[in-house]
C-alpha cells in the first residue's frame, strides 16, 4: 500500500499538469452584430445601457387580459413543464456525479453468508457457520477523471436551465403574437363588416337606379358581386379567429375555447428601444448561453478523455464478521484487510485515442454552434429593429391614405347620385378604402409583432 501511494504521488507531480484545466471563454467574433436600422452601411455602437430585453414581461405586455393568458401559459404549458423536468433530471445526475468522490461501501457478497453442516463422526451434531462481509473502496481521482465528469455535468445542467429559459421566452412571445393576431383579425373583421354594409347600400342604390332605367343591369351585378365578396371575407376572418383561438388555447394548456381580449387600438407597447447589443446579447440570450455551456461541457469531456490515459488508483478495505474457526467458546470475530490497486492502460486497440479525438472534434463543433448562435442573435435583433421602423412608417402612410380614400368614397358616391361619375368609380373607391384599412390593421399587428420579436431576440423572458 505504501509503495502504491508513493508511486501515485510521483505520478501526480509528473503528469497532472494540465489535467485540472478549467474552462475559459475562447475568443469569438461579436463585432458589428446589429446593423443600424436607418443606415445600411453602419452597425450599432455597443452601449452599456439597460437592455430592452431585461424588462420584465409584465412591463412590456401591459394588457391585463394578455398578462392573464401569459401567466396561465407559464403554469400549464406542456413544453415548459417538460423543460423544468429536464432540469430536475440533470440536477439528480449532478448529485450523483458529486457523490462519485466518496468511497463505495457494500455489505454482503455473492458467497453464502451462512451454512449448516453435519460431521461424519456424529451426524446428529450440526456445525453452524456465518459471516457478514463489509467492504469499502475509493478511487483516487489524481488525474481529474471524476472531477472533469462532474464539471461536464454541471455545464449540462446550466445548459438545461438555459433551455428552460429559452422555452419560457418562446412561450411568452408565442402567446403575445397569437393574442395580437386575434386583435388584428377582430379589427379586420370589423372593417370588412362595415364595408359589407357600405357595399350593400351601394348595391341597393344601384338597384333603384336600374329600376328607374338610369343604368344597366351589369352595374347592379357588379355591386352585388362586391357585396358577396365581402361576405366571403367575413367568413374567412371568422374561420381564422376560431383557429387562432384554438392555437392560443393549446399554448396555455387548455382545450380550444373563446379567448377574452381587448382591441387592437387599445394596445400600448414601448416605442423607444435601448438594445444594449454586443455584450448584452451574450449575457441575456438563453440560447447563446446554452450554446456556450455545451461548449464548456465538451471542454470537460476532452479533459475526461485525456484522464483515461493516466493510471487508475483504487484503495479500499474489507472486514468480515464470522464465527469460522472460532471454536465453541468464541461465537465470532472480525477479519480485516486492506488493499490497493493501480491500473495503467497500455494498449486498448486505439479506443482511448479515438475517444480523445472524437471529444476534441465535438468541442470544435460546439464552438462553431456557439459562434453561429451569436451571429443568429445579432441577425434577429437587426431584423426586428428594421421591421419595427418599416411597419411604423407604413402605418403612418396608411393612416394618411385612409383619410384620402374615405373622402374619395364620399365624393364619388355624391357624384354618382348626380350622374357625375360611373358605378365603376364608386366600387373602385370602396375597394381601395377597404384594402387600405386592412393594410393598416396588418401594419399595426406587424409593428406589435416586431416588438415581441425584438424583446425575444434580446433575451426576453424576465420575471
Amino acid at each position: 500500500m505504501k509503495k502504491i501511494m508513493i508511486f501515485a504521488a510521483a505520478t501526480l507531480l509528473m503528469g497532472s499538469c494540465g489535467v485540472y484545466n478549467k474552462y475559459e471563454r475562447p475568443d469569438v467574433n461579436a463585432t458589428g452584430l446589429v446593423r443600424d436600422a436607418y443606415n445600411d452601411a453602419d452597425t450599432l455602437v455597443v452601449q452599456d445601457t439597460a437592455s430592452f430585453g431585461n424588462l420584465p414581461w409584465r412591463e412590456v405586455f401591459t394588457d391585463p387580459q394578455l398578462q392573464s393568458l401569459i401567466q396561465q401559459g407559464l403554469e400549464k404549458n406542456a413544453n415548459l413543464l417538460n423543460a423544468a423536468l429536464n432540469v430536475q433530471m440533470y440536477e439528480a445526475m449532478l448529485k450523483a456525479a458529486k457523490l462519485a468522490f466518496l468511497p463505495a461501501v457494500n455489505i454482503g457478497s455473492t458467497q453464502p453468508m451462512g451454512t449448516i453442516a453435519t460431521t461424519h463422526i456424529d451426524p446428529s451434531v450440526t456445525t453452524k457457520t456465518y459471516s457478514l462481509p463489509v467492504s469499502a473502496s475509493w478511487t483516487v481521482d489524481l488525474f481529474g477523471n471524476v472531477l472533469s465528469q462532474k464539471r461536464s455535468t454541471q455545464m449540462k445542467l446550466l445548459a438545461m436551465k438555459d433551455n428552460q429559459m429559452a422555452v419560457r421566452a418562446s412561450l411568452i412571445s408565442g402567446i403575445a403574437n397569437s393574442y395580437y393576431t386575434l386583435l388584428m383579425l377582430d379589427e379586420q373583421l370589423r372593417i370588412v363588416t362595415e364595408m359589407s354594409q357600405m357595399s350593400k347600400e351601394t348595391w341597393e342604390m344601384m338597384q333603384k337606379q336600374f329600376e328607374l332605367g338610369r343604368i344597366r343591369s351589369t352595374s347592379v351585378q357588379s355591386a352585388q358581386a362586391a357585396y358577396l365578396n365581402n361576405q366571403t371575407q367575413i367568413n374567412e376572418f371568422k374561420r381564422q379567429i376560431r383557429a387562432t383561438e384554438n392555437a392560443l388555447s393549446l399554448l396555455i394548456g387548455d382545450a380550444g375555447h373563446q379567448i377574452s381580449r381587448s382591441t387592437l387600438g387599445a394596445q400600448s407597447l414601448p416605442a423607444e428601444f435601448k438594445t444594449g447589443v454586443g455584450v448584452a446579447l451574450l449575457a441575456n440570450r438563453p440560447d447563446v448561453h446554452q450554446a456556450e455551456m455545451n461548449l464548456a461541457s465538451c471542454f470537460h469531456d476532452v479533459q475526461t478523455a485525456r484522464s483515461k490515459f493516466y493510471p487508475s488508483i483504487t484503495i479500499g478495505a474489507s472486514a468480515t464478521f464470522t464465527n469460522g474457526n472460532a471454536g465453541t467458546m468464541n461465537p465470532g470475530k472480525w477479519i480485516t484487510s486492506l488493499f490497493g490497486s493501480l491500473t495503467q492502460p497500455i494498449f486498448n486497440r486505439g479506443a482511448l485515442t479515438a475517444n480523445l479525438k472524437v471529444s476534441q472534434l465535438q468541442y470544435e463543433q460546439a464552438f462553431n454552434n456557439w459562434q453561429n448562435a451569436i451571429l443568429k442573435a445579432g441577425n434577429e435583433v437587426s431584423n426586428a429593429l428594421v421591421n419595427y421602423n418599416s411597419y411604423d412608417a407604413n402605418g403612418k402612410i396608411e393612416t394618411e391614405r385612409i383619410e384620402v380614400l374615405t373622402k374619395n368614397v364620399e365624393d364619388t358616391k355624391a357624384l354618382y347620385q348626380s350622374s357625375g361619375s360611373s358605378y365603376l368609380e364608386v366600387l373602385t373607391a370602396q375597394q381601395q378604402l377597404l384594402s387600405a384599412q386592412l393594410s393598416k390593421a396588418t401594419d399595426d399587428f406587424n409593428k406589435m409583432q416586431s416588438v415581441v420579436s425584438l424583446y425575444t431576440a434580446l433575451g426576453g423572458g424576465g420575471k
